[in-house]
């Protein structure tokens, strides 16, 4: 059933579209939603897509190869397209872009994610770019030595001068701040458009008899994982009831288990892979407390579902996390180690903080929805061809 919103932000796109004279829009992107490793980038770039075709826009997405799936797929009214590998997507999409003849009611979204696939340099038409946040230690955490030296001066000393005139969209200002400040983009340029909440993330069930903590993501080095099992192991020597449960995948999975194994943790701490929407939504509405350790973010989505439903967060203090959590009112913001155990303890032990920061958790969920931010992506994405229209105009009245 079609909601009043909905409707609205169809209506909504449909004008931006109209005014604008965009009705095809390419998103280039790493990873398909469908990729093992797909995470809140490619959840975002879906949805943005989905509403964007259901406004009328004839929207491809061209991504990487996703291993033993079709190399094109329609998903929700939009096209995909999949080619080249992990590395050899970002020379396919190029090569696409400078043979392919753009149509002037063309336009394009690039979504930076680490390796850019610099569209200043073979693209014409309207665009903008979507950079969720600065990879910054990232590249040493997932890459052998050079290529994580590689990939660390692409993103910040190559790409930034290539970008500088172009409209740069990020999920938070935290994000937003660290884009300015590290790859010294300027700030005119940048703009904050949050994500939004999927409607199946509301409050509900019942909480869970024991102390309970959930954690959500893929399972590799930035979100620190590990770091997390050693907090909740030090957390259960203060509540020993507790149980945990991290959700997700990803290649660092039989590390984390053998961790677990050799703390003797696995009772009552449980890492039962990805699981399906219903087991999710029951998760976060059933647990107290949902954590992240991670290093990087543009956002933090996991704690924003989890708000959804009620559940307050323990994070980390860092930028994503920031705009997520309402440090106090929705969640604790800590550091690692000492701080992020004590944030644990004092949430999962004290029920007047936690109901507390339940209530907060809700009011700040209730703010972000996806069709607010597919109309304000558009909009920013409208906003720059009408502005190129009118440069054009302008251009031979001035001879």
């Amino acid at each position: 059933m079609t909601s009043e919103n909905e409707v609205a932000s169809t209506a909504s796109i449909a004008r931006l579209a109209a005014e604008s004279g965009i009705t095809r829009v390419t998103m280039l992107a790493w990873r398909d939603l469908d990729d093992p490793e797909a995470g809140g980038s490619e959840l975002h770039a879906h949805r943005i897509a989905t509403r964007w075709a259901a406004a009328g826009l004839d929207v491809e997405l061209r991504t990487s190869m996703v291993p033993g799936a079709a190399m094109d797929v329609d998903r929700d009214g939009y096209h995909v397209v999949r080619r080249g590998g992990r590395y050899g997507v970002f020379p396919s999409a190029i090569a696409h872009g400078l043979r392919h003849r753009r149509r002037p009611e063309e336009a394009l979204v690039e979504i930076w994610n680490g390796m850019p696939f610099f569209s200043p340099l073979w693209y014409r038409g309207p665009k903008v770019v979507f950079l969720h946040h600065v990879h910054g230690p990232m590249w040493q955490m997932s890459l052998p030595r050079f290529r994580a030296a590689l990939g660390s001066a692409i993103e910040h000393r190559i790409a930034p001068p290539l970008y500088r005139r172009t409209s740069i969209l990020t999920l938070s200002t935290s994000s937003e701040e660290e884009i300015v400040e590290k790859l010294h983009l300027p700030r005119k340029r940048v703009s904050v458009v949050p994500p939004g909440i999927e409607p199946t993330f509301h409050p509900g069930g019942s909480k869970s008899t024991n102390p309970s903590v959930v954690a959500v993501g893929r399972l590799v080095p930035v979100k620190q994982f590990d770091k997390l099992i050693e907090a909740l192991i030090a957390a259960k020597a203060a509540v020993p009831a507790l149980t945990a449960t991290i959700i997700g995948e990803g290649y660092l999975r039989s590390d984390l288990e053998a961790q677990v194994a050799a703390a003797g943790a696995d009772s009552w701490l449980r890492l039962p892979g990805r699981v399906d929407d219903a087991a999710l939504v029951d998760a976060y509405q059933s647990s107290w407390v949902v954590a992240s350790t991670s290093l990087r973010e543009g956002w933090g989505m996991t704690l924003t579902e989890a708000a959804a439903c009620g559940t307050p967060a323990v994070a980390t203090d860092i930028a994503g996390h920031r705009d997520a959590v309402v440090n106090g009112a929705s969640g604790l913001l800590v550091d690692e180690g000492a701080p992020f155990v004590n944030g644990l303890v004092a949430v999962l032990g004290n029920e007047d903080l936690r109901r507390a920061l339940s209530a907060g958790a809700l009011e700040n969920a209730a703010r972000f929805t996806w069709d607010a931010t597919a109309v304000e992506t558009f909009r920013a994405l409208a906003a720059v061809a009408m502005a190129r229209a009118a440069r054009k105009q302008v251009r031979p009245s001035s001879r």
